[in-house]
């Protein structure tokens, strides 16, 4: 049952109650000066109940208490003028207990003690200026305690948060010893959002693998009492998060590894499954700065074990025994992508339902028993990852390039690849490399991504380099050079915004290349003008808008349109000599970039499509992109354009290259272009690609 009424002046009020038998009864109201107010209390058999309030003048106040039999309780108040006070206290029968309390102006100190019965406890007090956890009474390595969470949050809600409770800001700032006297607030948060990366913890919920927005990383800070345990290699104790669920609460853990006296300093292992010497060193830089640019930074082929490194490896069909695709009749096709099968009505093909009546089998998953085949043909190679995983994309691009960045700008070859750096493997040449453009006061701003997402999911762009190194820590990651001075796209409502496109490459032949790229490209705009600033602001940085909440819709151009409305931007580049209505846009093209036109941009692009299956095709498997005569492909290419220079100092479009994509959604594909499906088809199964919508390449 519930019960809701307002009482006195009092600006919100719920009265919950169940019956005698019930587990659970929750009664909120605010008192009379404060503002917000949750009474929570369970039966006498309850295990746990929670009281909170405001005090008169206090900001932030939580009280917790437990009925008799309890097990666990925690109280909490800020005192007058104090921003980080915390006093915990057990009933007579608990078992635990937590006291922290800063004293009027100090904004760095611990005290716990527990009541009679208590069993854990756990005393800190720093000297005046120092920021250790000291001991103040023996503890047997039995005992386990519980740090509390003062801030748990996702990276994109951050400056949000911060700017939404200013208290929060001045924990944040006062914890991270952040400078606020004189200082406005929005430079107080980047002090603490670039200081953050120093307390920083992470842990996740869900299954990481499947890629949801749920089981994206969190990020918390402990509070005053855990953000002060320093790191040891040689710890007196270890850490761990504990999600209890029914609480809905996360706190940290936190139990001795041996006996230790009083005043012994609590030390805990920051990096507890890292004994690499070198990976240590690395990952230890937001705490233990040093030098590292007399690392060669300089990349290399790995060996061919590297690419190896996966849980099954396909099997390769022997390309002599594969008979080829029937000629005397319709080809039978089996395909688990609905759209496609929606749009597939060329009469020389037919689908079936099942693999085995197959000549053509078209799936959305990998396929790794090529073996199996026999006469059928399969819409992928053996060993595509080669492209589609980001590190191993970055790894065979490298192969077209020259080997060397330059020794002024520090770019690398071949153009259209950022320089990229596995943070798993070439942590310590990325630092070496980071310091190196520091050095020259180049810029250093750095996108890092997984290894195997999509959607812009657990990406951040950064120049701190303690976020940097930092980020291997919620999985493997790769860091890509930011392309800092993008081609914009003015948009009339906004501004100029970023923009990239897509393409879709058809792989016909690997030995020899026998590329496609589709005539129509897509385009996504981000919903925000562009700056090189405020990088957590997904809708600046980022154009795919199809999975933000409460984001704007995704903007949206269809090619035809697209192509005058850039070249009335762009004039001196010509997109394409194919027949498009573009005669009213011209003049947008021409007044706001006189000096360009698109066709020699495409072309760049097209060759960029050349080099990249060139190189992924140098090498066998698993190295690169084995040879197969049953398999063809189809594969999205996401780029982005820069503005360059050549060696006369001349502004150019540098085409560059951001992901290869596997089984691509073709969804607005099939909407507003019947035919794409049947241009698919027709040209990788029956090379019948004249009068497409293709270009051999």
């Amino acid at each position: 049952c519930k019960f809701s009424s307002p009482i006195n002046n009092s600006k919100q009020c719920i009265f919950r109650s169940r019956t005698n038998n019930s587990k659970q009864c929750i009664f909120s109201s605010p008192t009379k000066n404060s503002k917000q107010c949750i009474f929570s209390s369970r039966t006498n058999n309850s295990k746990q109940c929670i009281f909170s309030s405001h005090t008169n003048n206090s900001k932030q106040c939580i009280f917790n208490s437990s009925t008799n039999n309890s097990k666990q309780c925690i109280f909490s108040s800020l005192s007058n003028n104090c921003n980080q006070c915390i006093f915990s206290s057990p009933t007579n029968n608990s078992k635990q207990c937590i006291f922290s309390f800063c004293t009027n102006n100090s904004k760095q100190c611990i005290f716990s003690s527990p009541t009679n019965n208590s069993k854990q406890c756990i005393f800190s007090s720093p000297s005046n200026n120092n920021k250790q956890c000291i001991l103040s009474s023996p503890s047997s390595n039995n005992k386990i305690y519980l740090i509390d969470h003062a801030w748990t949050y996702r990276i994109a809600d951050c400056r949000n948060l911060l700017l939404s409770h200013p208290q929060l800001l001045d924990r944040m700032s006062s914890l991270m010893g952040v400078g606020t006297e004189g200082t406005d607030k929005e430079e107080v948060i980047d002090g603490v959002m670039q200081e953050m990366w120093r307390y920083n913890q992470t842990y996740s919920i869900g299954n990481f693998a499947h890629g949801s927005d749920e089981s994206m990383p969190i990020w918390y800070i402990m509070d005053e009492f855990g953000s002060r345990i320093q790191h040891s290699d040689t710890p007196t104790f270890k850490t761990a998060p504990f999600f209890y669920s029914p609480a809905q609460t996360a706190f940290t853990l936190l139990w001795p590894l041996e006996n230790v006296e009083e005043d012994d300093e609590v030390t805990r292992d920051y990096l507890p499954r890292i004994r690499d010497p070198v990976s240590r060193k690395c990952r230890l830089l937001p705490w233990k700065p040093c030098d590292m640019k007399n690392v060669d930074f300089e990349q290399s082929e790995p060996e061919p074990s590297f690419f190896k490194s996966f849980l099954k490896l396909e099997e390769e069909a022997d390309p002599t025994e594969y008979q080829g695709l029937p000629k005397d009749r319709n080809l039978k096709v089996y395909m688990s992508y609905p759209p496609f099968s929606k749009f597939l009505d060329d009469p020389r093909f037919e689908l079936v339902s099942s693999e085995s009546e197959a000549d053509i089998i078209w799936v959305s998953h990998h396929w790794k028993d090529f073996k199996s085949l026999k006469n059928k043909c399969i819409n992928q190679f053996p060993f595509e990852r080669v492209v589609t995983v980001k590190d191993l994309l970055a790894i065979i691009s490298r192969r077209a390039g020259e080997g060397k960045k330059d020794s002024a700008t520090l770019d690398g070859t071949p153009k259209w690849l950022p320089v990229t750096y596995n943070l798993e493997t070439e942590l310590e040449k990325f630092i070496s490399y980071f310091q190196h453009r520091q050095e020259k006061g180049l810029d250093n701003h750095w996108i890092c991504k997984p290894w195997n997402l999509a959607r812009g999911l657990d990406m951040h762009i950064t120049s701190n380099l303690n976020y940097i190194t930092r980020l291997p820590d919620t999985g493997p990651k790769i860091a890509c050079k930011y392309v800092e001075d993008p081609v914009l796209f003015f948009r009339e409502e906004i501004g100029n915004v970023k923009f990239d496109i897509r393409y879709i490459v058809l792989l016909a032949s690997v030995q020899p290349l026998k590329l496609f790229a589709y005539k129509v490209f897509w385009l996504r705009f981000a919903n925000r003008a562009y700056s090189l600033d405020h990088f957590d602001e997904y809708e600046k940085h980022f154009t795919v808008m199809n999975y933000v909440e409460e984001g704007k819709k995704l903007k949206q151009v269809h090619y035809d349109d697209f192509i005058p409305m850039f070249e009335s931007q762009y004039p001196a580049f010509k997109w394409t000599d194919v027949e498009v209505h573009y005669d009213d846009f011209i003049p947008m093209f021409e007044s706001q970039y006189p000096a360009f036109k698109w066709t020699d941009v495409e072309e760049d692009i097209f060759q960029m499509f050349r080099e990249l299956f060139t190189a992924a095709s140098a090498l066998p498997g698993p190295q690169g992109i084995s040879p197969s005569p049953q398999s063809r492909a189809m594969y999205a290419i996401d780029l982005l354009l820069q503005w360059n220079k050549n060696d006369k100092g001349e502004r150019y479009m540098q085409p560059v290259i951001c992901e290869v994509n596997f089984s691509p959604d073709c969804d607005r594909a099939c909407k507003y272009h019947p035919f794409f499906v049947n241009d698919i088809f027709s040209t990788l199964f029956l090379d019948d690609f004249e009068g497409r919508h293709v270009q051999l390449l």
